[in-house]
Order: structure tokens, then sequence, then C-alpha cells
């Protein structure tokens, strides 16, 4: 065997092959063109240990002596093969009686995103069950600071951080999706990192089911991150000859802070689930009408919607029979006649008279009790139905009515021109040793109707942000950020979410002024910044808005459409600011030649005058004038700042980047836009 080097815009993972398994050598910065075979670089032996040196090995176990917690509970393995070609390595192990056999595949994409995985196959004569098997990866001593992520309905992807002692920092999820609390990323960093400062390391597994995702540093004195699918007690079990494939691990390093994941993850992202075309601007009933479906009501709203440019009109929940408010008729999945005498079709010919597509609400995984369906098919209902319900409904073994949905949903696209899909999934499972085979049947569903219905779009919906991967997101095309439209929650819930999924894929309404979710007042101007940014839609009465309020919308939606190639295409900063009450995010051009920048003023400001503007990812030698657009926020101040007053000013990149503009004083809850060329 041999030293593989792979090594790929600026990251190198270095895998030794010369031993009985294969170990990670380096995970991290370009380590240059070098011979990694010209010498032995194995670890000391230290007192009172194996009397040999401890390497960490892809599959580590008690056998090699790590004390850790390890790939696969009683699992050991031997290496048997390896081969590396175009920056992919594939390593067989086998255990040492021959029944078990690993294939471990890492791939390094040309952005420096890594992925690994594995896949073991029972080769002995009797049933293999599965205890679990994880992924873990080395990092090194220096990244001795954590950040993940926790959360509730509506407050997703909110921050904790916290420094990497002896012993475990493991998140573990049971909620058969990811849940609100989500750990969503794991990044262990040099003290005080920040999004552009600080060498990171980080993993997410791409698993839209139960999960654990840990960090452990160990006093051998290896520290790892690692992560796998959270398995049930025989939830798995192998026949002879049967394999089990474990999700992608993704893996990313950056010298850059958390803006540098970005800088890897997006563009890989874009490069393999490539969106079709630009993001619909969206008009989604649910906040606007919610239950209350009447073609009349329903029609005016249209017709609202298209008269300030908005692309796509979705009718939410409410539309099937018997669906008159959250505690009925789930699984019932057929046009209520009541309310829709002549079914969809006067609402979708109105809707593509006014130049919009057409797209509709389903939650095909939940099933009710009272419910056509449950009487019909009680075996269908997930666990039996016991425990308690959760917002009156029960989960549908996907496994049993995995063709029924099929062909229930294949009807409704087949009789209706339906561009979209707002799929959502309203609560956890809560039955044991359900989530793998339930999310494995989900995907096997949304490719099936991918696959028939091409043109559609899905969106994953989870009562709001609980089910937003790397698993699920091949299979859709926009992931709904928070149930809240709140944009003082938004513009944390964007931040952190932003730095693993695209822009282009967060779908982000212009809400109430009084939002639907908290009752808090914002300002239309506020609201309308947070929106700009990723997949915008409206989510709001049109027909209660006043005449001024129409035009604002209007010029916004015009403002997105022009800007929307940079913004769903450019590169994401995000500045480190010293006042925690002032945010500052952008999208630079990929050239460096645009750009479009929000400050935004959370809270009150610790200081009478604000830190300037430094305005991250600008060119150096490259002038730019500076504008503000959008709505005019609110102020408190007897004089603008003189450029600001001025309309616009032109300075070189190093100067906005390094110097900074001087900040106007926004109040709280406002937000300046700024546009760079």
């Amino acid at each position: 065997m041999t030293v593989f080097h792979l090594r790929a815009a600026g990251v190198s993972l270095v895998l030794d092959t010369r031993g009985t398994a294969a170990s990670v050598l380096h995970w991290g910065p370009d380590l240059g063109d070098f011979d990694p075979a010209a010498g032995d670089l194995a670890p000391a032996v230290p007192p009172s240990s194996i009397d040999v040196p401890l390497r960490l090995s892809l599959l580590p176990s008690l056998f090699e002596g790590w004390t850790g917690r390890p790939a696969m509970e009683s699992g050991h393995f031997r290496l048997s093969e390896a081969h590396c070609s175009d920056n992919t390595a594939e390593i067989r192990s086998s255990s040492p009686d021959a029944t078990r056999e690993v294939s471990t595949r890492l791939e390094l994409s040309s952005s420096g995103v890594l992925r690994v995985r594995h896949r073991l196959t029972n080769r002995g004569d009797d049933e293999f069950v599965l205890p679990n098997l994880d992924v873990l990866l080395p990092i090194p001593a220096e990244a001795s600071e954590l950040l993940d992520f926790t959360g509730l309905w509506s407050h997703e992807r909110s921050p904790q951080r916290a420094p990497l002692r002896h012993g475990i920092w493991s998140r573990e999820s049971r909620h058969g999706r990811p849940g609100h609390d989500d750990p969503f990323l794991m990044v262990a960093g040099e003290p005080g990192f920040g999004f552009r400062t600080g060498r990171v390391w980080a993993v997410h597994l791409a698993w839209s089911g139960d999960k654990r995702v840990w960090a452990e540093r160990s006093a051998l004195g290896y520290s790892v991150l690692g992560a796998g699918v959270l398995l049930a007690p025989g939830e798995v079990r192998l026949a002879p000859g049967e394999s089990y494939e474990t999700p992608w691990l993704v893996a990313v390093f950056s010298d850059a802070g958390l803006d540098g994941l970005s800088d890897r993850l997006h563009p890989w992202i874009r490069a393999t689930s490539a969106l079709k075309r630009p993001r619909p601007v969206v008009l989604n009933t649910w906040e606007a009408v919610y239950f209350d479906h009447d073609l009349a009501v329903l029609t005016d709203l249209a017709d609202a919607a298209a008269e300030v440019g908005v692309e796509r009109f979705v009718l939410d929940d409410g539309w099937f029979t018997g669906r008159r408010d959250d505690k009925r008729a789930l699984g019932d999945w057929f046009v209520d006649d009541t309310v829709w005498p002549d079914g969809l079709h006067p609402l979708i010919s109105r809707v593509h008279e006014r130049g919009m597509e057409f797209g509709l609400w389903v939650e095909p995984e939940m099933i009710s009790p009272g419910s056509r369906l449950a009487r019909e098919h009680p075996d269908w209902i997930l666990g039996g139905g016991s425990g308690p319900t959760w917002r009156w409904q029960r989960v549908l073994d996907l496994t049993k009515a995995y063709d029924h949905l099929l062909e229930r949903l294949t009807a409704l696209l087949t009789e209706y021109p339906i561009a979209f899909l707002k799929w959502d999934h309203n609560r956890d499972l809560l039955t044991p040793g359900a989530a793998d085979r339930q999310t494995r049947a989900l995907y096997r569903l949304l490719a099936a109707l991918k696959t028939a219905f091409p043109h559609v779009e899905i969106e994953s919906c989870a009562s709001g942000g609980a089910r937003i991967d790397l698993g699920i997101l091949p299979l859709v095309d926009r992931f709904w950020t928070s149930d809240t439209n709140d944009p003082l929650d938004r513009q944390s819930i964007q931040r952190w979410t932003g730095i693993l999924i695209p822009p282009e894929y967060l779908g982000g309404h212009l809400g109430d002024g009084v939002a639907h979710v908290t009752g808090r007042t914002s300002a239309l101007g506020f609201r309308l910044a947070t929106a700009l940014f990723g997949s915008a839609g409206i989510e709001w009465n049109l027909t209660e808005a006043s005449p001024a309020e129409k035009a604002d919308i209007a010029a916004w939606i015009a403002e997105h459409k022009r800007l929307r190639p940079l913004l769903h295409s450019g590169r994401v900063v995000r500045a480190d600011s010293p006042d925690p009450a002032h945010l500052l995010h952008g999208v630079v051009a990929q050239d460096r030649s645009h750009a479009v920048y929000a400050l935004v003023a959370l809270g009150t400001p610790a200081a009478a005058l604000p830190p300037p503007i430094r305005f991250p990812g600008l060119d150096p030698d490259r002038s730019y004038t500076v504008r503000p657009i959008g709505v005019p926020p609110r102020t408190m101040q007897d004089a603008p700042p003189p450029w600001l007053a001025a309309g616009s000013i032109t300075l070189p990149g190093r100067v906005l980047t390094e110097l900074g503009l001087p900040a106007p004083l926004l109040t709280p809850e406002q937000a300046l836009l700024l546009e760079l060329s």
C-alpha cells in the first residue's frame, strides 16, 4: 500500500494506507508538492499505552487502541485494498473473520469540499444487526473552540459556542427529521474565529432523519469531528449479501473563517444541484387567508399579486376534502368540491391569465386520525397510532403508503398545471426505529416525482425550517427557512443558515406589518430589505395594503429581479461587527465588479457613532461607486454623513474595505441597502 495525497483549492487530504488500517494523516491547509511517503510520520509511543504508535484510522476501534467513540460499536476491520484517482480514494476493509466488509469512499471536490461515506456489506451466512456506522475525521489541536446550532420553532439555527475540552460534545436528533434544534454544522476552529478570520474545520451530515454529530478531544492526543445516522437497536438488519450505505459526511476546511466555508460550499452546491432557472418571486396564501379559501377572495389576491410583479402564486393548506382547520383531513388528497365545485381550475386559470405560475401546499407524510385514509388503512399509521398527536396529526408509514401517495400526487400533478409543491412536514415521528426507513422512503418518493414531473419544483418545509440539509437538497428546489416572517428574527436565521445553503434556495417572505408569529411591528423598508437576498416572496394579504405600500412592494420586486443574477450567483460575505447591534452582510459578484450590502440595525448601538461600514470581499485595486437603494431607513441624526447626503461616493476597494464609510445613525430594526458598482 502507499500514501495518497488529494489536493484541491488550497486543501490537502493525506491518507496513509501502509499499515493494517487506512489513516488520515492530514486534512486541512494545502501541503504543496511533497512526497508524503518519503518518511514515517507515525507518532511517538507514550508511557502507559499500547506498545505501537496509535494511528487514528477511518474506522477507529478499541482493537487498535482508540478509546474514544468508535466508528462502529464492536467493530474491528483490517485494510484489504486501496485505490486513488482523480481526487477520489476507495478503501476496502474486512473483519478478521471476513463476514463484514466496509468500503469507504473519500472525494475532494474542485472547490475543496470533502465527502466521506461507508458502505457495509454482510458477507456472512447469518443476519447482521448494525449497531451504528459513523464517519470520523481528525482535526488539529488548535481547533479548540466549537460552534454548533440549536433552536426552537420559528427560531432555528441559533448559534452556540464553547471550548472543546477533553471528552465528547455530542448532539443527537431523535425527531425523525433534523428538527428546529438541528446542530446543522459542527464547526471547530482556532479560538476567536469569526466570519472573516481564523482557521476552521466543519462537518455536516447530509441526512434528513435521526443523527448524531459530535466533537471529541481525547487525552490520547487526538481530536475528531464525527457524525452518523442515529440508529435504534435492531433498526437495520442485513441479510447475507445485503449492504447498508451511510449518508455523506460533508467536511470543509477554511483558513478565512466562516465565510471561507461558504466560499467552498456554495460553488460546490451550485455545481452539483444546479437550479434550472431564476427563482420566481412567490406569493404564498398562508398568512394572507389561512383556511379561508374562497375563489373570489383568492382571485382578488392573485390580481393584487400580479400587479406588483409576483411570478408564482402558491395556494397553501386548506384546499382538500374536509380541511377547514388543522385538526382534520390530512391524507385525503382530493380537491374539496364543496369549496371548489369546479376544482382548482378557475383559480389556476386566473393565475395563468395574470402571467403567474401556480403552486400547491401538500403534507404527504402525515395523516389525520379522523381522515378517510386513516379509517380505510389504520395499519398505515406509523407506530400504530400510539403516543400523543402533534398538531392533531399522526405520521403515515411511507413504506406502506408509498404507492398510494405516488398515485395521489401523480393524479394531482396530471390533472392540474402545477409548477410547484410546498412539501410540509409538521411533526416529529416519535416512533423508535422508524426514522431510517422513513427517510429513505421519502427520498425515493421525491425522486420518483422528480423523474415523472421534471418541471415541478418542490420546497422542503418542516413546520418551517426543521428539515434543511444536504441530504434532501438534490431532491428539492427551495427551503422554507422558518415559519416566522418577523424580519428581526429572520436576520439571524438567514445569516446562519446561509453559511451552508446558498441564498437562492432560502425562501424569505415579506410579511404583514404586524408579524403573525411574534406580534412585533416592523417598518416596511426593514421587511423588504430582509426578504431581498434569498428566494424572495410575499406572505401578506396585499388586498389590504395601501396604494403607497403596493408601490414600494412593486419597486422592491423590480429591484430584486434586476439584482437577482447577482444575489443568486455571487459570494456571500458577512462582516465581523464589534457591535452586535449592527450587522453587515452582502453578496459580491464572482468577478468582484458588482455588489449589494445591507447594513442592519438590530437594536440600540453601543456608541453614539457606530463603527464605519467596512465592505468585505471587494477588489482592492478597483474603484467602486457606492449608492443607496430601496426604501430609505429611519434615522435619528441631526445630519447624515456627507457621502450619503450627496447620494453616492466613489472610492478604491481597498479604502472601502479597510477604512470604510461613516455609518448613518439608524434607529433599531432598520436596514440600509447599498449597491456598489
